[in-house]
Formats: structure tokens, C-alpha cells, sequence
């Protein structure tokens, strides 16, 4: 049998070599997922970045914005009045004790109020008007002072004999410690500036605390607690 030319198997081999690379991936394909992988994932990661400083912006819940001129403050008055309201209610139901070193509230139903808290004529944050009248200029100011007085003056010499009471009004100090913070970092960059009338006006808080002995001046002034929050928020 005559056998064939070597010359008639070469259009085999080409067919196949040409048909065999159309069966391959082509080394572009995994480039081009890739790229589209890599669009995917930075339009995610851009949509989740967006998404996360709009969330930052709003204020946690119960938190409220307060504005004092440029300075913007956040801070749960929520949370506070509901540890201010525990304290009073919890004082209210405990029986009667002495006054030294207790701090309960003043702002107490009148039998307790005036066992409790004997002097009855002298308010620190609102007399005489204290916080009335206050320049929208000078609100920043007032209330850095006001924060740093009852940080520094006021819960410190708060403790009871009760722990869930201490509990309470520590979790009140944490609460003016935080916004005491903001509100120091307003006034380094000289968005909390003080005038004269706040600063007259803290001075006579000052004096009105200083007329009494120091257990008596924080009942007054946790008592009055209230008063600072309720002239807060009309302040907004």
C-alpha cells in the first residue's frame, strides 16, 4: 500500500492549532472581569462611605442639636432628664434620712422638699434671673460655665447611701463631662467667646452657690438641673 506524502497531515495540524487557541479563554477575558469586579466593588464601597457620613451627621436617637452661634453641640437631654426623674422618684419613695452627705433632689413633693432641702428662698441658677435675658452672642459662654460648675462643683459632692441614686447621677456627669469636652474644644477655637453680661452672669451664680455651705449648694443645683435643660432647649 503506497503511503501518503508527510505533507498531507499539515493541513490537520493547522486546522487544529488553528481551532484548539478558539477554545481557550483568551488571556484578556479574566482582565476585563476584573476590571468590572473592581468597578463593582468601588461603586459599593463609595455608596457605603456616602451612606455612613450621612448617618454620622444625624444625631444619635434622642439626641438633640443645639446651636450656640458656630458652635454645634449634641447631647442626649432625653437620657438626663429621665436619670434626673429616677433620682427624684427613687428620693421621693426612700425614707426620711439626714441631710449630711446626701444630695437628693429639692424638687420634691412639699413635706419632703422641706425636710430635705430647709433653705427654701435661695435659687442658684435663677435668681435673680439668672439665665433670663441672655444674649444669643453670649449663650455659648454661659453654658461652658454652667457645665464646667456642675463637673466641677456639683456631682462630685452628690453621694448617697443609695447606689442606684449614685448610679444615676453618675451618669448624669458623664453625660455634661462629654458636652463639657465639646463645648472647651468651641471655645479653643474661639467659637465660644465670652461677654461681659455672661460673665456677670455666672458670677452671680457663683455667689448665690457660695451662700450656702457646700452640701446644701449641690441639692439646690442638682435640684435645679431642670431649669438649665428647659433654658437650653427654649434657647434653640
Amino acid at each position: 500500500m503506497p503511503r501518503l506524502p508527510a505533507s498531507v497531515g499539515l493541513p490537520f495540524r493547522e486546522d487544529r492549532e488553528a481551532i484548539l487557541p478558539s477554545l481557550k479563554r483568551s488571556p484578556r477575558q479574566p482582565a476585563a472581569f476584573a476590571s468590572c469586579s473592581s468597578m463593582k466593588g468601588s461603586r459599593l464601597f463609595l455608596c457605603l462611605f456616602s451612606m455612613a457620613c450621612w448617618l454620622n451627621l444625624l444625631p444619635t436617637a434622642g439626641n438633640k442639636i443645639f446651636h450656640f452661634g458656630p458652635c454645634r453641640i449634641s447631647m442626649s437631654v432625653t437620657e438626663i432628664r429621665s436619670g434626673f426623674t429616677a433620682i427624684k422618684a427613687n428620693i421621693s419613695a426612700a425614707p426620711e434620712a439626714p441631710l449630711e452627705p446626701a444630695c437628693p433632689s429639692p424638687s420634691l413633693s412639699p413635706p419632703v422638699q422641706q425636710a430635705r432641702d430647709p433653705i427654701r428662698t435661695l435659687s442658684i441658677l435663677s435668681h435673680p434671673h439668672s439665665l433670663h435675658k441672655v444674649k444669643s452672642s453670649d449663650r455659648c459662654c454661659i453654658t461652658h460655665h454652667l457645665f464646667n460648675f456642675y463637673v466641677d462643683k456639683v456631682f462630685k459632692h452628690c453621694k448617697t447611701e443609695d447606689l442606684y441614686v449614685n448610679r444615676k447621677i453618675s451618669s448624669i456627669a458623664n453625660s455634661f463631662l462629654s458636652v463639657k469636652r465639646k463645648l472647651g474644644q468651641c471655645h479653643e477655637q474661639n467659637k465660644c467667646v465670652c461677654g461681659q453680661e455672661s460673665t456677670e452672669k455666672f458670677k452671680q451664680i457663683l455667689a448665690n452657690y457660695e451662700g450656702l455651705n457646700v452640701t446644701s449648694a449641690a441639692i439646690k443645683s442638682l435640684g435645679e438641673l431642670d431649669i438649665l435643660l428647659d433654658w437650653m432647649e427654649k434657647s434653640r
